[in-house]
C-alpha cells in the first residue's frame, strides 16, 4: 500500500533564511506581503498603523489598513520605542496563533501514535484546549486529513508493521488497535490491497497478468488483476520493469499475459499516440483516503490542461496541503490512467514526475496540440 506521510514534523513553521530576508528587504515588497497576509514574511519585518497604534506580524488577520498609515519595523524593539503596541490579535511578541495550532496537532498526532485504540475527538480537543469544532478545522488544514483519517492511516501502518515482522495475523489485528478483524476486513482491501493474510506472504495468491509494450515514450508494463489495472509502469527495459512488479507484489501468481491484456495495450497505445481519445480503464488501486481524494481530483483536471499543487490541494478545500498532495501523486503507480503528468509547480514549472520529466513534458504537449 502506499501512503502518505503525515507525520508530525510536516507541521512545523517554517524558518526564517536570508534569501527571505532579502526578499522583504524593500518597504514595496513588505506592503505587498502585508496584502496578501504572506505566512512567509512572519518574522522578517514588523508593520505599524499610525492610525490605531499597533504594530503586527505581516500576516495578521485583521482589517488591512490604508498604505499612507503604515510603518515598516525590523524588530520588536523598533516598533515600541517608536511607540507602538503590539497587536493583540497576532500577538507579534509571543507564539503566532500558526505555532500554536501547529503545536496542537503535533501534540495530537503524538496520543494518535501512542494510543492503544484510537482516541475520540472531543479527548484529543480538550487535550490541545480547543474545541472539537475547531480542533478538527486545524487538524485538517494542517495535514490534508481529519484526525479520524490519520488515526486509521496510523493504524493500518502499524499493522503492516506487525504482519512484516511475522506476527500471526490474528495479534497483529489486535495489536495495530483494531477492535475486531470484521472491523478491518471492511477497510483493507482499499488498503493493503488485499486480506492481511495475503499482504503477510507478499500477495501470495493473487494472481496478476501482465505485459511489456514498447511506445513512443520508452517501455511500458501494464498489470492487471481481476478487478482491474494495478499498475502501469514506464521503465529502461523489460527487465527492469518485471524486477519492479516482482519487488511490488512478491508472491503474486504472476503471468505474462500479452493476448488477455492487449485491449488494454491498445487503448493505451492509442492515448499516447492520440490523447483526445482519452483513457478509460478499469483500475484497482489501493491508497489512503487522502490520496484517493487526490487521485480522483487528478483525474477531473482535463487533457491539455494543468494545475499547480497548490490548485489541486485547494479543490480539495485543504489550502495548505499542496507538499501532501505532491507526495500522493509521487505514490501513483497509474501513469497517465491517474494523470499526476497534468500537476505542476507554482508557475507552470515542471517538477516531480515519478517516471522523468521529459516524459511529463511529451504527455502534456501531447494533449495540447490534441486539444
Amino acid at each position: 500500500m502506499t501512503r502518505i506521510d503525515v507525520a508530525p514534523t510536516q507541521v512545523a513553521p517554517v524558518k526564517a533564511n536570508d534569501a527571505e530576508a532579502r526578499r522583504y528587504g524593500s518597504d514595496e515588497a513588505r506592503w505587498q506581503a502585508v496584502c496578501t497576509r504572506d505566512r512567509a514574511a512572519d518574522g522578517q519585518f514588523f508593520f505599524a498603523v499610525a492610525t490605531t497604534g499597533v504594530y503586527c506580524r505581516p500576516n495578521c488577520a485583521a482589517r488591512q489598513p490604508r498604505r499612507e498609515n503604515v510603518r515598516f519595523f525590523d524588530t520588536i524593539a523598533d516598533a515600541e520605542a517608536a511607540g507602538f503596541r503590539a497587536c493583540k490579535r497576532c500577538r507579534p511578541t509571543g507564539r503566532s496563533i500558526e505555532e500554536t495550532q501547529a503545536d496542537a496537532v503535533r501534540r495530537a498526532c503524538r496520543m494518535i501514535d501512542e494510543a492503544e485504540t484510537p482516541p475520540a475527538l472531543a479527548e484529543l480537543a480538550d487535550a490541545v484546549g480547543m474545541s472539537p469544532f475547531h480542533f478538527h478545522r486545524v487538524f485538517k488544514a494542517a495535514l490534508g486529513v481529519t484526525p479520524k483519517d490519520y488515526a486509521a492511516a496510523r493504524r493500518i501502518e502499524r499493522l503492516k508493521q506487525e504482519l512484516g515482522d511475522g506476527t500471526p495475523v490474528s495479534q497483529a489485528i489486535y495489536g495495530a488497535g483494531f477492535g475486531s478483524s470484521s472491523r478491518l476486513y471492511e477497510t483493507t482491501h482499499a488498503t493493503l490491497g488485499m486480506t492481511p493474510a495475503a499482504f503477510q506472504k507478499g500477495a501470495k495468491g493473487k494472481r496478476i497478468d501482465w505485459t511489456v509494450t514498447e511506445t513512443t515514450l520508452g517501455p511500458l508494463l501494464i498489470a492487471a488483476t481481476a478487478d482491474g489495472v494495478c499498475m502501469i509502469e514506464f521503465g529502461a527495459d523489460e527487465t527492469a520493469l518485471e524486477a519492479e512488479l516482482a519487488a511490488r507484489f512478491p508472491s503474486a501468481d504472476r503471468s505474462r499475459a500479452d493476448q488477455t491484456l492487449a485491449d488494454h495495450v491498445a487503448t493505451i497505445a492509442a492515448y499516447i499516440e492520440t490523447p483526445s481519445r482519452g483513457l478509460s480503464l478499469p483500475l484497482d488501486v489501493q491508497g489512503t483516503a487522502f490520496q484517493r481524494r487526490v487521485w480522483r481530483a487528478l483525474q477531473a483536471i482535463p487533457p491539455g490542461r494543468t494545475q499547480t499543487y497548490g490548485e489541486v490541494a485547494a479543490a480539495l478545500g485543504q489550502p495548505t496541503a499542496a507538499r501532501a498532495v505532491a507526495r500522493a501523486c509521487a505514490t501513483n503507480e497509474l501513469a497517465m490512467a491517474i494523470p499526476c503528468h497534468r500537476v505542476v509547480g507554482a508557475g507552470g514549472k515542471l517538477a516531480g514526475y515519478r517516471w522523468g520529466l521529459e516524459r511529463k513534458q511529451a504527455l502534456l504537449a501531447a494533449e495540447k496540440k490534441a486539444g
